[in-house]
């Protein structure tokens, strides 16, 4: 504690964490380790792929590249501190530790958050308007639809942290969660946080709906424009291009919704922990598995940098 003038003041939380019996934190030590080294290698070898081979330079593959990015930093910002913390008997973190993880832990899930509306965007483009794709989505377009989702995220995450981490913090210091999440976070606050939370519930609102709804509308759109093509081969070419897009889509929105949108009466620290880890450490997970595996162009670029040569190439996604 660092003494104010009336009260003291916070200098360090205490990351409750899971559990505080050792062998399950030995145990989860494993678990998360190997979720975190698939996570960082799974997409770093996608963007080396992206990089490496000329025929995956095109605006799907760089979307691609952009999110396996964006999943390596997002569980980085997280799991190793979390893997530190099974070990040892301290679990502190910083005010200021606590004050940048909350920022880029926002950051780069809002960014996320709104990429997925760019990713929806592009397969909206590449089956209503397939002959138009290239011209359409250029790589000036490409990237300012990157930075501009970039932007968004960290600029919105940087007011959440800001209201957040402003709030006086005079008394307990001990966040029943294994990372600086906004709400967890602030339930700690020595001072009324209806006004705040009402304002980050708007925010929230924003952030999320808005996303969601663009990414719905864009879909329905899809949808109308593969029910006209008249054979059925062609209808599921069609759908599995948007299959993966759709699936990470979900793993990643319906607990985010969850945590961030819910009403503060039902607030349990306990099973936030939990759903936090869909969209912190298991969609970073999920998201190579799920578009290398059903993509073809991903397979051929592995196999030819492995030096199996080249194989048939076939659909993207």
């Amino acid at each position: 504690m660092i003494p104010g003038q009336n009260q003291s003041w916070v200098s360090e939380f205490i990351l409750i964490g899971f559990s505080s019996d050792p062998t399950t934190n030995s145990i989860l030590f494993i678990v998360f380790l190997l979720i975190y080294l698939s996570s960082v290698l799974g997409n770093g070898l996608i963007i080396l792929l992206v990089c490496l081979d000329t025929q995956l330079h095109t605006p799907m593959y760089f979307f691609l590249s952009t999110l396996s990015l964006l999943d390596m930093t997002f569980v980085t910002t997280t799991m190793p501190q979390m893997l530190v913390h099974l070990l040892t008997h301290s679990q502190t973190i910083s005010f200021a530790g606590c004050w940048l993880q909350m920022f880029m832990f926002g950051g780069l899930g809002i960014t996320e958050c709104t990429f997925f509306v760019v990713m929806a965007y592009d397969r909206y483009v590449a089956i209503c308007y397939p002959l138009h794709y290239t011209v359409i989505l250029n790589w000036g377009l490409c990237i300012r639809l990157a930075a501009g989702s970039w932007i968004c995220g960290f600029f919105s995450s940087l007011l959440h942290t800001f209201f957040t981490m402003s709030l006086p913090y005079c008394g307990p210091n001990r966040v029943n969660h294994y990372l600086c999440e906004g709400p967890s976070v602030r339930s700690l606050a020595c001072m009324d946080t209806h006004i705040i939370e009402m304002v980050d519930l708007v925010l929230s609102v924003l952030l999320f709906v808005t996303p969601i709804s663009l990414i719905v509308a864009s879909y329905i759109r899809i949808a109308m424009a593969i029910l006209k093509i008249k054979s059925t081969e062609g209808r599921c070419k069609a759908f599995s291009t948007c299959a993966s897009h759709l699936t990470v889509v979900t793993f990643f929105y319906a607990p985010a919704t969850y945590t961030y949108l819910r009403p503060n009466s039902s607030y349990s620290p306990e099973k936030d922990k939990q759903i936090s880890l869909f969209y912190s450490a298991f969609t970073p997970l999920l998201n190579p598995v799920v578009y290398s595996l059903r993509n073809k162009d991903i397979k051929r670029a592995f196999l030819k940098v492995m030096g199996y040569g080249r194989c048939a190439s076939g659909p993207g996604w």
